[in-house]
């Protein structure tokens, strides 16, 4: 019986849990902590700032699956090896856009797998070369944890890509919104 209850814990979804504030919180610490951004923390607790107080308690939304999270860092590991952290954390916030956008899946794993023209072209090519199957680093999983901590703040970028090795250049012809490293971040 008790296997049965954990069973149908595991595959029952979460909406949210209750968390009680504790000194020398911040909104940005708690999301952090349980893998929500703070946009989605003020949006679920109907904040307009992010002033809290011990004590009080707040709703924390469902957070995104260790699995969604690993499958992330595995793609910025594979797509942003050798870019700067902040480049990483811009490929992560990236792939959350896109789970946002109505224009692309709304699954984590939806957005990294996709392909266009029958399976033809892929949307990440480390998922098409298998170097997405590679072990994450320890920069790609903080930069994951850190794209979702701040979900919803970015720059609204929905593309990146290397200005020197991208062959369709559609690409080129976005609305750039910020360039880290060697990528183009556009919208």
């Amino acid at each position: 019986m008790t296997t049965l209850a954990a069973a149908c814990f595991l595959v029952t979804p979460i909406i949210s849990n209750a968390y009680t504030v504790k000194s020398g919180d911040s909104l940005w610490k708690i999301g952090k902590q349980n893998g929500v951004s703070v946009l989605e923390l003020q949006n679920i607790n109907n904040r307009s700032n992010s002033i809290i107080y011990p004590g009080e308690n707040l709703i924390i939304p469902q957070s995104i699956s260790a699995s969604d999270k690993q499958l992330m860092a595995q793609l910025v590991h594979a797509e942003a090896k050798g870019e700067p952290y902040a480049g990483k954390v811009a490929v992560a916030t990236v792939l959350l856009n896109r789970v946002d956008h109505k224009d692309f899946p709304n699954s984590v794993a939806g957005v990294i797998y996709e392909t266009y023209n029958n399976g033809a072209h892929y949307a990440f090519s480390p998922v098409k070369n298998g170097a997405i199957n590679q072990t994450a680093d320890n920069d790609s999983i903080r930069a994951v944890n850190e794209a979702i901590a701040f979900r919803g703040q970015g720059q609204g970028s929905i593309y990146f890509y290397n200005p020197n090795t991208a062959v369709n250049k559609w690409i080129t012809n976005r609305q750039v919104t910020i360039k880290i490293g060697n990528h183009v971040f556009a919208k």
